[in-house]
């Protein structure tokens, strides 16, 4: 047995905090062998779910207890391109959800504390510019709007 694939989830798990009506709407891939620790139906729906959460394959995937290189093949399989559609949608879906992230934790100031000989004798706040601009490209990138890549030029922080 590969060492370097997860443990096997068990086959109706969606994430812990999903609720039935997170899975998308799609056709799932029928299998040829029908492996308790395969891609079964549940486990396809509860990898969309994470998908659309997470917006990586390769972590949507070990979160559901398989591999991105299985996902992958999955979706090769998939011939009616239900899942595939469903797959983009989520995709799509958690990209978002991180660069909403990324733009928040961005915007919204952090308190960093400051040590002395192992005390805390202050704090200061710390806004991180890089993610924002980082999060400005990706929206460019995204929409294909110049205003985001404008507005990062106007602050002289292009490359």
């Amino acid at each position: 047995m590969d060492e370097s694939l997860p443990p096997a989830a068990p086959p109706s798990a969606l994430p812990p905090d999903a609720r039935d009506d997170d899975a998308p709407d799609f056709t799932p891939v029928p299998s040829a062998r029908n492996r308790h620790d395969g891609w079964t139906a549940q486990r396809q729906a509860a990898f969309l779910v994470a998908l659309a959460r997470i917006g990586l394959v390769a972590a949507a995937a070990r979160a559901v207890g398989m591999s991105a290189r299985s996902a992958y093949r999955l979706r090769a399989r998939d011939t009616l391109g239900s899942f595939s559609s469903a797959w983009e949608q989520a995709l799509g879906d958690g990209r978002r959800r991180a660069l909403d992230t990324g733009i928040a934790r961005a915007i919204e100031d952090e308190l960093v504390p400051v040590y002395y000989r192992g005390r805390k004798i202050d704090e200061y706040v710390r806004f991180d510019d890089r993610l924002l601009i980082a999060a400005l490209r990706a929206t460019a990138a995204l929409t294909g709007s110049t205003a985001a890549r404008d507005a990062v030029r106007a602050n002289g922080k292009d490359d």
